[in-house]
């Protein structure tokens, strides 16, 4: 089952590769990267969330599959610094002052990166309650998602719908409102 699961999560990479390499049919390369890495990212970490409400035997499989969300999230930052930015450090900082979404988005990467790099078992048990943390990650980066956007389409609302869906699921679970969740 890990192998099938590390394949499934290597399709969103296989596809960006095939449609900026093979094909060439992105038009702005670096937009088409940040659309995909970090739609990919946070699908993946919404998905780790919900996995002790909905799919309970994958539930072993959560560290793998949100260190697969976290290296969406890696190249979605990668493709910030070095193709966005060309490596400009003061540039950077300076886009990251000046543009409220993209510090969110900031603050969301820095956090994944403290709950990555203390997902091993020795650390995950000394650090396990600030991996709760995902939940702000959430939140920040929804925000980070909406304020990117120059205008919502219908499908990036129906994403929001299924992120709200999902919060409501597990508030319900959390205050044991039996029909939120089931």
């Amino acid at each position: 089952m890990a192998k099938l699961i590390f394949v499934i999560f290597l399709l969103p990479l296989v596809y960006l590769l095939s449609a900026l390499f093979v094909f060439e049919s992105a038009s702005d390369p670096i937009k088409f990267i940040y659309s995909i890495t970090g739609a990919t990212s946070i699908s993946i970490l919404f998905f780790t969330i919900t996995l002790s409400m909905w799919f309970k035997k994958l539930v072993k499989y959560r560290r793998m599959i949100g260190l697969f969300g976290f290296f969406y999230a890696l190249l979605h930052m990668a493709n910030f610094i070095i193709l966005d930015m060309e490596l400009d450090i003061l540039f950077a900082y300076e886009e990251t002052i000046d543009k409220p979404f993209v510090y969110l988005g900031m603050i969301s990467f820095f956090i994944l990166l403290f709950m990555a790099s203390t997902s091993t078992k020795n650390l995950f048990r000394k650090f396990n309650k600030y991996h709760k943390f995902l939940y702000l990650v959430l939140l920040l980066t929804t925000i980070h998602f909406v304020m990117a956007q120059k205008s919502l389409s219908l499908l990036q609302y129906g994403y929001l719908l299924v992120i709200l869906a999902i919060f409501i699921g597990k508030i319900g679970k959390r205050y044991k409102i039996r029909f939120l969740y089931m």
